[in-house]
């Protein structure tokens, strides 16, 4: 029992270890950049760079979230949990569009 519980330790610190970080970058009213290619454990970062709110979701099957409202300067993480492909948007300003393609 103990030998898996090692082999599953090591399989889980190997995941995080290769999980990547992607900046999105929320500023005049555009996500920077508007397309990511990410793999599953990714995380994306949204960074809120303009000076007023914004609130970035998604409905996407593959991910679904919401990082509620997001205020000016701060930095949210969602990781991505399933492939697919995800599309998101800002609750606050329709015109505003990224897509992630996850990659197991």
């Amino acid at each position: 029992m103990k030998k898996l519980v090692s082999i599953l330790a090591a399989a889980v610190m190997a995941a995080a270890l290769q999980a990547a970080d992607h900046v999105v970058v929320q500023k005049d009213k555009a996500f920077h950049p508007n397309h990511i290619k990410a793999k599953v454990g990714d995380r994306i970062i949204f960074k809120n760079d303009d000076g007023f709110a914004h609130n970035a979701f998604s409905d996407s099957e593959a991910d679904e979230f919401d990082i509620g409202m997001q205020k000016p300067g701060q930095d949210v993480v969602v990781v991505m949990k399933k492939p697919g492909k995800v599309e998101v948007e800002c609750a606050i300003h329709p015109s505003m569009h990224l897509t992630i393609d996850v990659e197991k």
